[in-house]
């Protein structure tokens, strides 16, 4: 099957959503193989297709995005509980600072994966230096 983003050849029955692939931390080309050696280290092969993985870089793009979606969801329940609830302030010290640290956590791989699978699917890299085939 051929991805219509770039035109290269996939193995049959994978998915062709680079959105998904990278959101599932799988490999950018097959969907199938781990994108992940250990928890944000990218392999440098996907054990599945062979695709060379060691020149994948994320950069800071990953963590920019995480800020932006803990702020956006973090910030208005933080005010809605202190509006609503009035708690002491150790519950808040409690509470928040876990949310925050957690939630980062989750979403870092998840968010390192489609950066990378989007650049797979088009084919990005700094100054044209990366050849993905």
């Amino acid at each position: 099957m051929t991805d219509p983003g770039s035109g290269r050849e996939e193995p049959a029955g994978t998915s062709s959503s680079a959105v998904m692939k990278g959101l599932r931390c799988r490999c950018p080309r097959c969907g199938i193989g781990p994108l992940f050696g250990s928890y944000l280290t990218v392999a440098d092969r996907c054990s599945h297709c062979g695709l060379d993985l060691s020149k994948q870089d994320s950069g800071d793009g990953p963590a920019i995005f995480v800020i932006f979606i803990l702020g956006i969801v973090i910030v208005p329940a933080m005010l809605l509980v202190e509006v609503k609830l009035e708690p002491p302030i150790w519950v808040h010290f409690a509470v928040w600072p876990v949310a925050v640290i957690g939630g980062a956590l989750a979403l870092l791989p998840p968010m390192k994966g489609l950066m990378i699978a989007m650049q797979y699917k088009t084919e990005a890299s700094e100054g044209g230096r990366v050849d993905y085939d």
